[in-house]
């Protein structure tokens, strides 16, 4: 789906797979036939983008081989677009227990490396013929320990072996490739004062910034003072991730937290940041504040790191911060320029959702991740911009 900013740059808003589980190249072409496919009719529109997910195993296979070709005639086929991919898993995004291991392998690892630049070389011959720049985002370098002042230097010498790949991927294919560090609570760059600080030491041409709507609200970011922070930085938002967290105005309250224990689960961690008049505390996962031996006390509200459906309210006595990532949508898009160009909504949730709010089939997710394209769609135009 495209927009059309005041200014004129172009807006792409697309839906992550990464809801989706699977780990090869028949897994996607398949999930993009259901889901994609069937995501564009139940919108009615005539062109769907789609922000991939690449198992490094699959994006290393695709570069220079013919099923590249294969992806490219399955997605002109059901009217879908690629302008971004989401590198942050490396593989196994759907196992049993993902946790911690999501941040693996981090950016001192060679692994990390190879694995963005085989996505940058298959996003670079996916773009469509009239796009020239496409964007990736990535873990915000490692989970915050063990962390070295050595690790952070081989991280940043990665970083400018990036850089240096995508430049002579543009030489070559005439797209430019832009990779964004996505902020996330626990990790070596959480806030966006530490993202600035580190991607001071990186060349911005082609290293910028993720904003993921979710995370920012966990962290109880004001979304316009951040965006101000990084413009004056000149920190490109390489994209942003339009996703909301998890919200309990009063934690204490018996009936609040026996509605937070059903968002408990094994797969994913849920990080949480309680914000009380000293300040922000912060535990690491949901089972954790609830019931573990240093347990949240609730003095004041909470945000849970889980991506709940942008287009709805979950129930009550919980919120989402639906009105977060509508405020982060204008900070970025409702000013007279443009602060970014891809728009991906990331709600990988879905299959975890407390048992009665999940959905029953492949129909009903199908039906949800349309509704969730539509609401963010609707802001978008809230913002100003115009459907092209």
């Amino acid at each position: 789906m495209r927009f059309t900013h005041r200014d004129g740059t172009r807006i792409h808003l697309a839906y992550c797979t990464n809801v989706h589980p699977a780990e090869d190249l028949e897994g996607l072409l398949r999930q993009l036939r259901v889901f994609g496919g069937g995501i564009r009719a139940e919108l009615g529109v005539e062109q769907l983008g789609v922000g991939l997910w690449l198992p490094a195993p699959l994006a290393a296979h695709l570069v220079d081989h013919p099923d590249l070709n294969r992806l490219r005639e399955a997605l002109a086929g059901h009217g879908l677009e690629v302008v971004t991919l989401n590198a942050f898993p490396y593989q196994g995004f759907h196992e049993a227990v993902v946790k911690r291991a999501v941040y693996q392998p981090n950016w001192t690892d060679e692994r990390r490396l190879a694995y963005t630049l085989n996505c940058a070389r298959v996003l670079a011959r996916l773009l469509p013929a009239d796009v020239a720049s496409g964007s990736i985002s990535t873990l915000p370098v490692a989970w915050r320990e063990p962390w070295s002042s050595q690790q952070r230097r081989h991280a940043i010498n990665s970083m400018h072996r990036l850089s240096e790949g995508l430049a002579e991927l543009a030489d070559e294919t005439g797209k430019h490739i832009r990779v964004g560090l996505e902020p996330e609570p626990g990790c070596v760059v959480e806030t966006t004062d530490e993202a600035i600080e580190l991607l001071g030491d990186v060349d911005t041409d082609h290293i910028g910034l993720c904003l993921d709507a979710c995370h920012l609200a966990v962290g109880f970011e004001d979304a316009a003072a951040s965006v101000r922070r990084l413009t004056e930085a000149a920190i490109p938002i390489v994209k942003t991730q339009a996703s909301a967290a998890l919200h309990a105005s009063s934690p204490s309250d018996e009936a609040t937290r026996n509605a937070l224990s059903c968002y408990a689960e094994d797969r994913f961690l849920h990080q949480i940041r309680e914000r009380g008049t000293s300040g922000i505390t912060a535990l690491d996962d949901l089972p954790e504040a609830l019931h573990g031996d240093h347990s949240l006390r609730g003095d004041g509200p909470w945000r849970v790191h889980f991506h709940v459906p942008i287009h709805r309210q979950p129930e009550p006595p919980l919120t989402s911060t639906q009105q977060e990532l509508d405020h982060t949508l204008r900070a970025l898009l409702g000013g007279r320029t443009a602060l970014t160009d891809h728009v991906e909504m990331e709600t990988y949730t879905w299959s975890v959702l407390p048992e009665r709010q999940r959905p029953r089939d492949n129909a009903e997710l199908t039906a949800g991740l349309a509704a969730e394209l539509r609401w963010v769609a609707q802001a978008l135009r809230r913002a100003g911009l115009e459907p092209s």
